[in-house]
């Protein structure tokens, strides 16, 4: 099977240089601004090619984040909130508002847009990888590990750190909801597209299949129902290569139920479910 995806662009972020001599003052906390500065740097340079190496990538997205964490969460034991939370501005560009960022001066604005960001590699790594003409096993557990994980990442932003924002949320900007919940529908499903593809190569079930082809179809539906609230000249790229997917594995679905019915001697039934297939065409 073939892989296809749209991809929306990276994040770009404006210089941060983590210079906080009027609030910190301890060596310590100097060479900290300092490790901020160096592997927040690191991170961005790797970032900007899908082709780089997983366990190079992981190493220092995890090294930034250690850094950081000190920007978010007290180093005392009652773990509260940083007195350096607010002491740092940070600039990201959204994925559908074009090439203006938006700004906020908080640690976790700077934490869930870095996330995002990376999440958004992923997907750019896994369409990469999957964009050959041959792919090995290893390469589409990687790809599936790549996409599933982007999917954690973008659900965990929302779930534990974008309510604690204290800057309204910017309407189609990557804090909304909307396009939060489409990346996920959509990392999950292309996720799926790999079990999909491995199942008919494996000559599982055709029962089974459909199944999983139906359920892609859905996820994809419903990804593209939540970019259909935002203004169609904003995401409506997005949505229509969601609407896409979802047809092209409904017609999957309804082509391998037709196979079921057929081995099950229900010829009726399967030339209506080829015919429900072949009906599938996207307007």
């Amino acid at each position: 099977m073939a892989y296809w995806f749209h991809r929306n662009p990276l994040k770009a972020t404006a210089k941060v240089n983590f210079e906080l001599k009027l609030i910190v003052s301890d060596s310590q906390a100097v060479q900290l601004c300092s490790e901020l500065r160096q592997s927040r740097n690191r991170l961005l340079d790797l970032l900007s090619d899908p082709n780089s190496d997983t366990t190079t990538f992981d190493a220092a997205f995890e090294k930034y984040l250690s850094f950081l964490h000190a920007l978010i969460v007290a180093p005392d034991e009652k773990g509260g909130e940083s007195k350096l939370r607010y002491a740092a501005r940070f600039r990201w560009t959204q994925s559908l508002l074009g090439n203006t960022p938006l700004a906020q001066q908080d640690a976790v604005y700077e934490l869930v847009s870095v996330c995002q960001n990376v999440g958004i590699w992923l997907m750019k790594h896994a369409a990469m990888k999957a964009g050959k003409d041959e792919i090995s096993m290893d390469e589409a557990k990687e790809v599936h590990k790549c996409l599933r994980k982007a999917a954690g990442i973008f659900s965990t932003m929302q779930e534990k750190y974008i309510g604690n924002l204290l800057q309204k949320t910017e309407p189609a900007s990557d804090l909304d909801s909307a396009v939060i919940n489409a990346y996920i529908s959509q990392c999950t499903a292309e996720a799926q597209e790999v079990t999909i593809a491995r199942a008919i190569e494996l000559r599982h079930a055709p029962s089974l299949i459909s199944a999983l082809a139906n359920e892609t179809s859905r996820m994809y539906s419903v990804g593209a129902n939540h970019l259909s609230k935002l203004n169609p000249a904003k995401a409506g790229k997005w949505q229509k290569y969601l609407e896409l997917k979802s047809i092209f594995y409904l017609a999957y679905a309804y082509c391998f139920s037709g196979e079921t019915l057929l081995s099950q001697e229900k010829c009726g039934d399967a030339i209506r479910a080829l015919q429900e297939s072949e009906k599938c065409k996207f307007d």
